[in-house]
């Protein structure tokens, strides 16, 4: 399945190149949620909370009233996604509130599935260089996306695993990693970075994955 990504930004529609420089901006909001109406899904993640600038809380709310979303960005607590939830998001993405001084803490992957939906909690797994990196991918820990799937899988539903070295590069995300995850779990999984191809997508799908895509849709490679 294809999942199209929102990544907001200052008040806008960014896409970013391995999460650092920006690509492509977008404030016509109602054109990209009327043409993602169709899918069963989208993913929307704020950027400036997860890096702390900020936030984009309204525009959060104002897209979860519209479209199905899976949603991400400085969720570090159980209110926060509690709140987000009560908007009417589908899931909520947790990233850097799953580490401690570098390391993984199981006991707040735990405290979030005693508190949420376990059906609403993905966990994310954003890779670069093969170590998992956190605060909107800005700091690098020595924790891979193996060792948190190991220590947290019994918490959640779904993974999101980000190959951050290919993210938005429009080369295609390197299956071996894909299917070095896929052997390491049995839950939902979701990948995304730089998936550019429909090929791509069905072979994720064969393998039961489903594919989050942005640089690739707004740049008109894949047509959806």
């Amino acid at each position: 399945m294809l999942i199209p990504s929102i990544d907001l930004m200052g008040g806008k529609i960014v896409q970013l190149v391995q999460g650092e420089k920006k690509k492509l901006e977008f404030d016509n909001f109602g054109y990209w949620i009327e043409r993602f109406s169709q899918y069963p899904v989208v993913q929307l993640i704020d950027l400036d909370a997860a890096r702390g600038t900020g936030n984009n809380r309204s525009l959060v709310k104002q897209i979860v009233s519209q479209l199905p979303c899976q949603v991400g960005g400085g969720i570090r607590t159980d209110e926060t996604a509690q709140e987000l939830l009560s908007f009417g998001a589908r899931k909520v993405i947790i990233g850097s509130a799953l580490m401690t001084d570098g390391r993984i803490n199981r006991e707040h992957a735990r405290l979030l599935a005693e508190k949420l939906p376990k059906t609403a909690l993905m966990f994310a797994l954003d890779s670069r260089g093969g170590r998992v990196a956190i605060d909107g991918w800005r700091k690098q820990t020595t924790v891979t996306a193996f060792d948190m799937i190991r220590d947290l899988e019994p918490f959640c539903e779904s993974f999101l695993y980000t190959h951050i070295d290919t993210e938005g590069l429009m080369g295609g995300i390197p299956m071996e990693a894909v299917h070095a995850i896929r052997r390491a779990t049995e839950r939902h999984l979701v990948v995304a970075g730089g998936i550019t191809e429909q090929e791509e997508i069905d072979n994720l799908d064969a393998l039961g994955i489903d594919a989050v895509v942005g640089m690739a849709l707004y740049s008109g490679k894949i047509l959806g």
